[in-house]
């Protein structure tokens, strides 16, 4: 059974930008090249039915994931058929992709809110899919289709169409920047991302590397940034104990308070927060970035000459500091959470 239903998958999706897709009949090697996309910031990946054992593999990533990393949203590809869709689905699928439409596939999901991703070339073909329930079209052939040119024509008198591309997209940020430009919804990368030479050096740093680069080209071919602004600040107590500064936070303004195991906490009914950490810090406060990608915002800092230390990776929480100070001498935290 799924654990994702077809508006998380679809807001994942439609979030990063990007779904990669792979097929490897290891597991050991497909759960690395899982874990490589998840650590570049890619939530939902597609592995494809296009191989030997690509039904116990799948399985043997649904039950591995759903231990290690249960916030990974798996996905099977290359399914042409409802049979064969069902078959996946009871081990956990999440979303459903094919290299072409079929209704019994897309009756079969509608009935479990299963997001399915139908192959679509025409305007024709994709309106058929969107009236039978598609929220989100592959474009396949993406190349062959048309191109960039082919999604810009179809969004301009159907500007509710969702469309995501596999074939004839690169892993480069002109390719990428084109296809979103266009009005991709999101881009599909197979063999352009996981290469067969990546994946036989096992260069799954490499991987990870390239995917934090794509989600953050997505970002900035649709004008976004992956920096969201100021998440809270974080005040040090220096004469007095972080209990105590944070309590006259608390009364003087009426602010609510929370405990943590590191920090105290203190907030009103708008955004933002002021943290009291509980360890001292030779620095007066602390600033904490939110981001909408970790991996992403990482990479950007890296091409700047910024690394992070003291890094923290969770499925809720993804936290570093940079390893070196504002201007002022002021920390800055790099902070990740899930949208709520």
């Amino acid at each position: 059974m799924a654990r994702f239903m077809r508006l998380d998958v679809t807001n994942t999706l439609l979030d990063t930008g990007i779904l990669p897709l792979f097929y490897n009949g290891e597991v050991e090697a497909a759960i690395e090249l899982v874990s490589a996309c998840v650590r570049g910031g890619a939530r939902a990946i597609e592995f494809t039915n296009r191989g030997e054992m690509a039904y116990p593999v799948f399985t043997d990533l649904v039950r591995h994931f759903a231990k290690t990393d249960p916030s990974v949203i798996l996905g099977v590809g290359s399914i042409i058929d409802a049979p064969t869709a069902a078959l996946y689905m009871a081990v956990g699928a999440n979303f459903i992709v094919g290299p072409s439409f079929n209704p019994e596939i897309s009756r079969l999901c509608n009935r479990r809110k299963i997001l399915y991703l139908p192959g679509c070339s025409t305007e024709n073909e994709i309106s058929n899919a969107e009236e039978w329930g598609a929220e989100i079209c592959k474009i396949f052939p993406g190349e062959s289709a048309g191109g960039p040119g082919f999604i810009s024509a179809v969004m301009a008198p159907c500007p509710w169409h969702r469309l995501l591309p596999t074939g004839g997209v690169d892993a480069t940020e002109a390719s990428i920047g084109e296809w979103i430009k266009a009005g991709a919804a999101a881009v599909g990368l197979g063999s352009k991302l996981i290469s067969t030479q990546a994946v036989k050096s096992k260069d799954y740093d490499g991987i990870a590397e390239k995917t934090a680069q794509c989600v953050g080209w997505v970002h900035s071919a649709r004008g976004e940034s992956v920096f969201s602004g100021v998440e809270h600040i974080g005040l040090y107590a220096h004469q007095s104990n972080p209990e105590a500064l944070s309590a006259w936070y608390q009364q003087t303004f009426g602010l609510q308070r929370k405990e943590s195991s590191g920090a105290f906490f203190v907030s009103g009914s708008g955004a933002g927060r002021i943290e009291f950490p509980k360890a001292g810090a030779a620095a007066q406060v602390h600033i904490a970035v939110r981001v909408s990608n970790f991996e992403a915002a990482v990479a950007h800092l890296q091409a700047k000459g910024i690394s992070l230390k003291d890094v923290s990776i969770k499925p809720d929480s993804k936290f570093g500091y940079l390893d070196v100070a504002d201007p002022e001498g002021n920390l800055i935290h790099l902070l990740w959470l899930p949208k709520k």
